[in-house]
């Protein structure tokens, strides 16, 4: 009987396990991947940088991203000051996903497995908000592309939902490369649809001129906007290395990180924008919105299949990001299956989330979901960075890396001390923090969150001796 020996870091098998299995072979191999959270082998390592663009590029043209644009004119501003906040919390929120990626091809491993590092077995608590998160970005995104397919095909909201969760499971089950390959496709489908609904929108709405914040009330919308759209794009930051864990350990790091940095940037700018441009007739029900703007007929339903198979790319992604957190907090079950628990999960949370006041849910649920990671961000950065000084800049070894893991009592400590600071500056529909409040909405918590980690973590992790 194989027998699985975890000490903290990553786990080590003597035989086959539910952590390893099959993995693709190369492009194109769309079998299913059995391959759990074992750092996968050079031998088994494949593919160009160049995919990275197309991973992190076609996920995010989701009409989430529509209706988050939409939420900087209901704030109050206007079309210029909103575009000029988005695209700066997105920037923002991209770069440490873009650097965590690059780490998938050093060692063959997802996100969480190698926060094993920095966490030892404290991992369990990240690893389970994790696991959540992917299960309410399910809903986030389901919610959309599940009205979408129920408006599509004329069914009832429910089975529009469940048909979608069904078609995401199945591609999360299938894995890694059918993932890459699927969004290489939506790619240039994607783009066309919302090239489509853009030159709609360009050819009879206009965009708002006024906005009806000022001074200070201007300023903290300004501040909540960014943060959301930052929230959007640092929210796939726990799952960087996971899709480029399977790339030589030779890719080149820095086309890595400019690939993924331009495929985040791209398609979230574009998607709120689209959303600023048309907050208008983009409604709660943003799925109707694309309907009547389009016009029925042929472009409709071509925006509609749009809205449902871009909400089949991002939450396929959530799945399989999902299923190697679950085991990474030591839960035994099979990667495809714990990524079709995910799917399931996130069912009835949609119909939670359509059963009320959408907006007021949506911006809670997107907020929430993220408010861990900057702590986290931090943390595993500043482990990394550490690990790196102490091997003098050699190529890292995470078998031996493994070995020398940290013990969590710093870890941990610093990442609830650095959520529970983030707390007054929080600002959502459910709880607006008292510094939020006073700073008219402007919603800091992202920032004050990943500084407060770097003060607390960084000293004491810095000092450290390395481990012979």
């Amino acid at each position: 009987m194989p027998v699985t020996h975890v000490s903290g870091g990553l786990p080590t098998d003597t035989g086959q396990t539910v952590f390893d299995g099959r993995m693709p072979a190369a492009p194109g191999d769309l079998s299913v991947e059995t391959h759990g959270i074992e750092p996968v082998p050079e031998s088994n390592r494949y593919g160009g940088p160049g995919r990275l663009f197309t991973v992190w590029f076609a996920p995010n043209l989701t009409m989430t991203g529509v209706f988050t644009g939409t939420v900087g004119i209901a704030l109050g501003l206007d079309f210029a000051t909103a575009l000029a906040a988005v695209v700066l919390g997105t920037v923002i929120g991209a770069v440490p996903t873009a650097y965590l990626g690059t780490w998938g091809s050093r060692t063959g491993a997802g996100q969480l497995p190698l926060a094993r590092l920095a966490f030892g077995r404290a991992v369990t608590v990240p690893g389970i908000l994790q696991w959540l998160s992917s299960v309410a970005w399910d809903a986030l995104i389901g919610l959309f592309g599940g009205d979408a397919l129920a408006r599509l095909c004329g069914w009832p909201f429910w089975l529009g939902v469940l048909v979608m969760m069904l078609a995401q499971g199945a591609l999360g089950v299938l894995g890694y490369e059918a993932i890459h390959r699927l969004q290489i496709v939506m790619t240039f489908v994607l783009a066309a649809a919302f090239a489509l609904i853009a030159w709609r929108l360009l050819d009879g709405v206009h965009p708002v001129g006024a906005g009806t914040a000022h001074g200070a009330d201007q300023a903290g919308a300004s501040v909540l906007t960014s943060t959301i759209a930052l929230s959007l794009t640092l929210s796939w930051a726990p799952y960087a290395s996971d899709f480029s864990r399977y790339l030589p350990r030779t890719t080149s790091r820095p086309r890595m990180f400019w690939y993924t940095m331009l495929g985040l940037v791209m398609s979230f700018v574009a998607v709120q924008a689209l959303g600023l441009l048309g907050a208008s007739v983009l409604t709660d029900q943003t799925a109707a919105g694309v309907d009547k703007l389009l016009g029925g007929g042929v472009l409709s339903a071509f925006g509609l299949l749009a809205v449902a198979l871009a909400a089949l790319c991002s939450n396929a992604m959530n799945d399989y990001s999902g299923s190697l957190a679950l085991q990474t907090v030591g839960v035994r079950i099979p990667r495809p299956l714990a990524a079709a628990l995910a799917a399931a999960l996130g069912f009835p949370l949609v119909l939670w989330m359509h059963a009320a006041d959408t907006t007021a849910r949506f911006q809670n649920v997107l907020l929430f979901v993220g408010y861990w990671i900057p702590g986290f961000v931090a943390i595993v950065i500043v482990d990394w960075l550490a690990r790196s000084r102490a091997r003098g800049g050699a190529a890292i070894d995470l078998a031996a890396e493994t070995g020398r893991p940290q013990s969590g009592w710093i870890a941990l400590p610093a990442f609830v001390i650095a959520f529970a600071a983030a707390v007054p500056f929080m600002d959502t529909s459910l709880y607006v923090g008292p510094v939020a409040s006073a700073l008219h909405g402007a919603d800091l918590s992202y920032y004050v969150a990943f500084l407060v980690a770097l003060a607390v973590y960084a000293p004491l992790r810095l000092r450290r001796r390395p481990q012979p």
